[in-house]
């Protein structure tokens, strides 16, 4: 039997207790996501808070949510081109959380889109022909200014 969105993040001991209903982990950042059928999200979480004192020093990931049965994870950070680094050292940080603590979660990964998305908090500051624009497009995350899924 297939586990559901929130099945799996209780089961994953890391962030048990972080999961929240709709996009409600997000906050203040969840109008950065449009969402075509707002019913099938079926939850989100905190990454980065959650897992704060298990990885204090790292470069930690902000958030991820499920909706139609797959799940989408957003980073919202300034894009600008001093912060493309920090941003892809953000992303191999979730890629390998993904594939040793969140192997469940990674499993649900959406393949329709995405799945990995970087949400400008403050414009868009990253010349198209430069070197940072290209190394974040290699790497599969180019700023966007919403999420927006059908």
């Amino acid at each position: 039997m297939k586990l559901s969105f929130k099945e799996v993040v209780e089961s994953t001991q890391a962030i048990a207790t972080c999961y929240r209903n709709g996009l409600q982990a997000l906050a203040k950042h969840s109008a950065k996501v449009k969402l075509g059928d707002t019913v099938k999200c079926t939850g989100s979480v905190d990454l980065d808070t959650c897992v704060t004192q298990a990885h204090p020093q790292a470069n930690r990931w902000d958030y991820f949510f499920c909706y139609k049965g797959e799940v989408f994870f957003v980073e919202v950070h300034s894009a600008q081109t001093g912060e493309v680094s920090t941003v892809l050292r953000k992303l191999a940080w979730l890629r390998t959380w993904l594939n040793t603590t969140g192997q469940e979660i990674n499993k649900m990964r959406a393949t329709s889109t995405g799945p990995y998305f970087w949400v400008q908090s403050n414009g868009f500051h990253i010349p198209l022909n430069s070197p940072q624009y290209r190394q974040a497009s290699q790497n599969g995350i180019k700023p966007v200014a919403v999420v927006s899924l059908p």
